[in-house]
């Protein structure tokens, strides 16, 4: 779970501070406060696994926590929200001038439930889930994670990594799946351009020698997003560029060419 920590995807606020893109509030690890719980129907019909969504007040219980300390967070955060506005408040939650709302343990146990039920999901949508390897199913826990239902508009990428065949009785059978496709599709995401260094970590994950080179992995992804400009060296002209430029170019009189010359 350390990996969730990391500042390069959710970080560790232990303060409740305003989502950058929604302004919803979020806590801990990315937990968010106010969400309700909703239905998420299987639409693979050759996955046997079913989405569990959950709201946060059902998750803050399951991590064993007290309802009441959650209305009072949400409270406060709604003060803060009127008297200093998003902007405001996230900065002071950066700059460390708010007292914390939860404890490190409450966080922690937070982060525990909220991780479950990410790989859980993560199941739901990858037929293929117990083939993947460690860190390719690590990768799809955290899409699932960071973007919840959301992923789902991902069909690119749900398809690829959802590749098979399928025999007379309707039972899936797992081939080599196309992990470049499914790299690609969430490189060229909005989520992607808006999280870069999350991304890059993540997508890199998915690649199947990741294990072996990650570094390479990463920085594979990381040309993606930010393709290498070519060499272009001064003065570096094509044979057929320079002869045009001679048959172009004005020619002097042959008197002030001698006379130059002389």
């Amino acid at each position: 779970m350390n990996i969730v920590r990391d500042s390069r995807h959710e970080g560790w606020v232990r303060t409740a501070y305003p989502d950058p893109t929604t302004g919803r509030p979020l806590i801990g690890g990315g937990f968010s406060l106010d969400i309700c719980a909703t239905e998420h129907p299987q639409s693979n019909p050759l996955n046997p696994n079913s989405f569990v969504e959950p709201s946060s007040a059902q998750l803050w219980q399951a991590a064993g926590l007290d309802l009441a300390q959650l209305s009072a967070i949400l409270d406060r955060f709604d003060r803060r929200v009127e008297l200093w506005g998003k902007q405001e408040l996230r900065r002071k939650v950066r700059a460390h001038e708010l007292p914390p709302d939860i404890t490190e343990g409450e966080a922690m146990q937070l982060l525990r439930i909220s991780v479950l039920q990410a790989a859980h999901n993560a199941r739901a949508y990858s037929v293929n889930f117990d083939q993947l390897s460690a860190s390719q199913q690590m990768a799809l826990t955290q899409l699932v994670y960071q973007m919840g239902v959301n992923l789902e508009e991902f069909t690119q990428f749900l398809s690829a990594i959802n590749g098979y065949s399928s025999d007379s009785q309707n039972k899936s059978a797992i081939h080599k799946l196309d992990w470049k496709a499914a790299q690609r599709d969430l490189v060229e995401s909005d989520w992607a351009r808006r999280y870069t260094n999350r991304a890059i970590a993540v997508i890199a994950m998915f690649d199947p020698g990741y294990s072996m080179r990650p570094r390479q992995a990463e920085r594979q992804v990381r040309n993606w997003i930010y393709p290498p400009a070519e060499p272009h060296p001064k003065n570096a002209r094509s044979k057929k560029e320079r002869t045009e430029l001679a048959r172009n170019s004005p020619r002097r009189p042959a008197s002030k060419r001698r006379a130059k010359q002389g």
